[in-house]
Order: C-alpha cells, then structure tokens, then sequence
C-alpha cells in the first residue's frame, strides 16, 4: 500500500487518517478491490495511528503486550478500483473495561464513503494470555502524542 503522510488529529474530534492507493494486485475478477483488502487497509491505518502517537511494534512487546482484534465488522458502500486514492480514518473510542472500539472509514478522493469497518480490539499481556484491565494506561504510557489515540 502506498501511502501518502498521515494527518495527526488536531482535536479529538478529528479522526487520524492516511492516504492509500489501490493497487492492480489487490482487484478480484469483477475489477474492483478484493473485499479481504478493506481489512488490511484498517489494519494498516490503526497501526499507523499507533506509530504517529508515538508507538511502535518493539514498544508494545517491550512491555509485554499485544493488541488484538476482538471482532470487525465491514461495510461495504460504494466499489474501489484500482488507481483509486482513499483516505483510510482511525477513531479509538475509549470504554471502562478491557476493550475498546475502533471506528474507521475508507473515504474515496471524491468524499464518497467506499466503506466502514467497525471493530472491538483489546490489549493482550503476551505472558499470561489474558486480555489487560486498563489498555488505555499501556497506551497513554507509550504515547508521546497519545491525542491521536483520543486520550
């Protein structure tokens, strides 16, 4: 996925987003992008939050944890092609317990919505296998820039 720089939320009522182009490889047979992708665009979008709020892959192992997808569910709006530009959003939407929700849409360049993708995720101790009490105290800990993750 090729990306363009991502936009850093100047308030926490503005998602982070990044820009991505749909490429060939990523089409089914009836030409427009394989229904898979529109996960791996999310999944590349939530870890580009993290790494625009400062944290990396190596910082969530240093403290012995892992986030986890719990759940996505995808919908699907309007078809993409390839060459298409879309700017990929990222909301953590922040609850009391375990888990969290990451709301995320897939915004063609014309602003039409091609798709949301809704997810419940939590934050996994990688020793004991048992999801952590408080994920957004990993988070806020981690982050230099924890806004981007609405903290």
């Amino acid at each position: 996925m090729s990306q363009h720089t991502p936009q850093t939320p100047h308030s926490p009522s503005e998602p982070f987003s990044v820009g991505i182009s749909v490429r060939g490889y990523e089409t089914d047979t009836q030409g427009h992008l394989n229904q898979s992708v529109y996960l791996q665009y999310a999944e590349h979008a939530r870890w580009s939050a993290l790494r625009a709020a400062g944290i990396e892959q190596r910082d969530l192992i240093g403290k012995g944890v892992g986030p986890v997808a719990l759940e996505n569910t995808v919908r699907y709006r309007s078809e993409l092609r390839a060459g298409d530009e879309v700017e990929v959003t990222c909301r953590f939407v922040w609850g009391e317990r375990k888990t969290f929700r990451i709301e995320q849409t897939v915004v063609r360049a014309d602003g039409r919505v091609a798709a949301t993708v809704s997810g419940l995720g939590g934050l996994l101790d990688l020793k004991e296998r048992k999801m952590v009490a408080d994920p957004r105290e990993y988070f806020r800990a981690l982050a230099s820039d924890p806004r981007v993750l609405g903290l």
